[in-house]
């Protein structure tokens, strides 16, 4: 998606939600300071270097935080060759695949998922895609350097070494960054896009899941549609397993 297209989706987000593009700007404007001092991987250095793990293969699995997430995992395991495929976590989705001793490529977070579990995940050599938004703004501020291996995105205006190449929440950006990295299989795990959340989504809730709240149900609805414009618009088989 270019930005321009992107720009009408972002619009839409900032009114339905009333957040501010300002707020927004001023929390990429902190992580590209901080990734300039810190250290970044550009888009072309990341693909590089991601891609030589596995053969520069063009499947990939996204892990979403949903319900079935961790029965959608054992399945993969069970019938699917994971050294083939390129592993995608959306943040907290990152504490679930270590339950099950698999370790993600790339995880792609706004740092608000299980610190430890993102942390470790990098020190077993996850590459990290940290998003700026005007909500994490203390995370980005706190976390980052603690984080090596890192691209750098933003939902507003690309500034700097960050980057925009569409989505809202963690897991359909982890679509839309696949699909940037030359992805033509795309499986979808633990994307439910339902009224459910799982402790991996909300770590405070008691229990394993709950009800999700407004604004939450409100973001899978974007999160679906978003996923939607991938299978209207880009040249990617799309197979979410919840669909199985």
């Amino acid at each position: 998606m270019d930005i321009n297209e992107w720009e009408e989706w972002y619009e839409e987000i900032l009114n339905t939600f009333g957040f501010r593009r300002e707020d927004d700007e001023k929390t990429a404007d902190l992580l590209d300071e901080i990734l300039a001092d810190h250290g970044f991987l550009t888009i072309d250095e990341f693909y590089d270097e991601i891609m030589l793990k596995k053969g520069y293969t063009d499947k990939f699995i996204v892990f979403g935080a949903g319900p079935s997430l961790k029965e959608h995992i054992r399945f993969l395991k069970e019938n699917y060759d994971l050294s083939k495929y390129m592993l995608v976590s959306a943040d907290g989705a990152t504490t679930a695949l270590l339950e099950e001793d698999v370790v993600p490529d790339i995880v792609a977070t706004d740092l608000d998922g299980k610190m430890s579990d993102l942390l470790t995940a990098n020190s077993l050599g996850s590459y990290f895609v940290i998003h700026a938004h005007g909500n994490n703004e203390e995370l980005i501020d706190l976390w980052t350097t603690s984080f090596n291996k890192i691209l750098g995105t933003t939902q507003s205006v690309p500034v700097g070494n960050l980057y925009n190449f569409g989505g809202f929440t963690d897991g359909d950006r982890a679509m839309f960054f696949v699909v940037e990295l030359g992805a033509k299989e795309m499986v979808l795990a633990g994307m439910d896009f339902g009224t459910v959340v799982t402790k991996y989504s909300r770590p405070n809730i008691e229990g394993e899941t709950g009800p999700a709240d407004e604004i939450k149900t409100k973001k899978l609805i974007f999160a679906e549609r978003l996923l939607n414009w991938i299978r209207e618009n880009e040249d990617v088989e799309v197979i979410n397993l919840i669909d199985s």
